[in-house]
C-alpha cells in the first residue's frame, strides 16, 4: 500500500507481449540514521542548548528559529545539525589530560576536541581541577566553551571495609567554578596525598612479587605535582618491560584486589556528593557498569543527592543503567573518558553521541545551581571587594575576563563583564535586583589589574 513503507509496482495483463516483471527495489539504508524533521520539543531543546552554547558569541540570534525547525536529525544524534552556521554542536563531559592520569596537556586535549569537532568540553581530571585554566585559555582560540569538572574518586561501603568498592563521581561547576574553592581544593588535596601513598604501595607490591619497579619511574610518568594512579604505574611496568601492554598489567597485577593492588584513602562517595552541592557544582556517577553493585550504589548516592548517571558511551545508550536512572529520577549523560593512551580500545573525543534533549534536560538542572553559585561568588566581591574575592571571580578565565579589548576601570564594570559571559538575558533579568545591588555597590571601586589591588574611588 503506498504511505505504508512499502513499493508499489503496476501489473500489466500477463497475455501481453510487453509484460515486465516488477524489480524488487529495496530502499537503500543511508548511513547516520533516518533523517527526520525536528519536532517542537527538540526545536525548542536546540534552541535553548544553543541560546547557552553561543552565549559569549554576540552573532549568535536566539530569536532565529525557521533555521531550527528546518534542520534535519537522525533517530540518535540531533546535535549534529546545530550551531552557528550550520556547524556540529558536540558536548564532551568526560576527559583527562596530563595533569591527573592522560597522555595530553590541556592545551593539546582542547586543540585535539576542536578538531574533533567539540563545542562544548568538560576536563574532569582525577581529583584535581588545575588543568581547567589552561584549558580555558587555549579553547578562547577555537571558540570552545569550557565546564569546570573534576573526578572525584571515593569508596562506597554498604557494610563496612570487606564490601567497600570503588566509586568515582564527576562534578560539574559553572565557568567562576565551585563557590568554596579552597574548601573542595582540601577535599581534593587529601585525596592526592593518599593517591601518593597508594602508588608507594603498588610499587612495594611489586617488588615483593620480584618485579623491581622504581617509584622514581612512576613519578617521572606522572610528572610533577601530578598524584600518581594505577594508570601511571601500569605505564611504568610497560616501559619497564615486565608486561607488554596496560591490558596486562591491569589484567596481572592491578586489578581490584590483585596481587599488586592496594587500596587508597578515598572518603565516601555520599560524603563527596554533597560536597559537590554545597560548592555549586552538579554530581554524577561515572562508569556505572565497572561497579560490582551498580544498583545499591545509585540508590544510596541518589539520597545523598546525586543529579546524575553515566549511561551513554562511544558504543550507544547502555539500556539498564538507562533505565536505573529512570527509576531514581535521574539524569542521563555521558563521555569519552578520554585520555589519549591510544589504540582501539579508547573512544575519541566527542564520540560519545548525545541526543539533544538529554543535553537540554542537563542544562534546565544545571543553570539554575550554576546561577546562584555566580550570585553568590559575585556577591561575595560585592560585600568585601579584596584580591581573595577578585581571585574567586577570575580564577578559571581571568585573560578572558580582563581582556585588552574590553578594559574594566570599576568594580560594576567588571560585574556586567562576567554577567554577559556567563548568564543569559533572561537569567540576568530573574535577579534584577540582586545584580544592580551589586553594581551600586561597586561603582565607585576601580581595579589595578597590574597586581589585582582594589582601590577606592575618590568621590567629590
Amino acid at each position: 500500500m503506498a504511505g505504508d513503507g512499502y513499493v508499489t509496482t503496476t501489473t500489466t495483463n500477463p497475455n501481453s507481449n510487453n509484460t515486465k516483471k516488477p524489480k524488487d527495489k529495496k530502499k537503500k539504508k543511508k548511513r547516520g540514521g533516518t533523517k527526520k524533521k525536528m519536532t517542537l520539543e527538540q526545536t525548542l531543546a536546540f534552541k535553548s542548548v544553543n541560546e547557552w552554547v553561543f552565549l559569549d558569541q554576540p552573532s549568535y540570534n536566539t530569536s532565529t528559529t525557521t533555521s531550527a525547525a528546518a534542520c534535519v536529525v537522525d533517530d540518535f544524534g540531533v546535535q549534529k545539525t546545530l550551531g552557528l552556521g550550520g556547524d556540529r554542536v558536540v558536548f564532551e563531559f568526560h576527559s583527562h589530560s596530563k595533569f591527573s592520569d592522560g597522555y595530553l596537556s590541556p592545551s593539546k586535549l582542547v586543540e585535539r576536541a576542536h578538531n574533533n569537532g567539540v563545542k562544548v568540553l568538560s576536563l574532569t581530571d582525577h581529583d584535581t581541577m588545575s588543568g581547567i585554566p589552561e584549558a580555558i585559555e587555549t579553547a578562547r582560540r577555537f571558540g570552545i566553551k569550557i565546564i569546570p569538572g573534576v573526578e572525584i574518586s571515593t569508596m562506597f561501603s554498604p557494610r563496612g571495609p570487606e564490601s567497600e568498592e570503588p566509586v568515582h563521581v564527576l562534578a560539574y561547576y559553572s565557568s567562576c567554578g565551585p563557590t568554596r574553592y579552597e574548601e573542595l581544593e582540601k577535599f581534593l588535596g587529601d585525596i592526592r596525598d593518599g593517591r601518593y601513598l597508594r602508588a608507594k604501595d603498588m610499587v612495594l607490591k611489586l617488588n615483593k612479587l620480584k618485579l623491581p619497579l622504581k617509584w622514581e619511574h612512576v613519578a617521572r610518568i606522572a610528572g610533577k605535582g601530578v598524584a600518581p594512579g594505577r594508570l601511571h604505574v601500569a605505564r611504568a611496568m610497560v616501559e619497564a618491560g615486565y608486561v607488554e601492554n596496560l591490558k596486562q598489567a591491569f589484567a596481572r597485577y592491578l586489578y581490584d584486589g590483585g596481587p599488586a593492588y592496594s587500596k587508597g584513602t578515598e572518603p565516601l562517595a555520599e560524603k563527596a556528593v554533597q560536597l559537590i552541592h554545597e560548592t555549586g557544582g552538579l554530581a554524577v556517577l561515572a562508569h556505572p557498569w565497572a561497579l560490582k553493585n551498580p544498583v545499591a550504589v545509585i540508590r544510596r548516592l541518589k539520597d545523598a543527592g546525586l543529579d546524575g548517571v553515566e549511561v551513554f558511551r562511544s558504543d550507544g545508550k547502555l539500556a539498564a543503567y538507562s533505565d536505573l536512572a529512570d527509576a531514581h529520577g535521574l539524569l542521563k549523560l555521558g563521555g569519552s573518558d578520554f585520555h589519549g593512551r591510544g589504540g582501539h580500545g579508547e573512544s575519541e573525543l566527542g564520540s560519545v553521541n548525545l541526543p539533544v534533549l538529554i543535553l537540554n534536560d542537563f542544562l534546565k538542572v544545571a543553570r539554575p545551581v550554576w546561577c546562584s553559585a555566580i550570585k553568590d561568588i559575585l556577591q561575595s566581591y560585592a560585600e568585601e571587594p579584596s584580591d581573595l574575592n577578585l581571585l574567586r571571580i577570575t580564577r578559571f578565565g581571568r585573560a578572558r575576563i580582563f581582556k585588552p579589548s574590553c578594559p574594566l576601570s570599576c568594580g560594576k564594570d567588571l560585574i556586567d563583564h562576567c554577567l554577559s559571559l556567563w548568564l543569559t538575558i533572561e537569567e540576568r533579568q530573574s535577579a534584577t535586583d540582586e545584580f544592580e545591588a551589586m553594581r551600586l555597590k561597586l561603582t565607585h571601586v576601580s581595579i589595578n589589574l597590574g597586581g589585582g589591588i582594589i582601590v577606592p574611588i575618590e568621590t567629590k
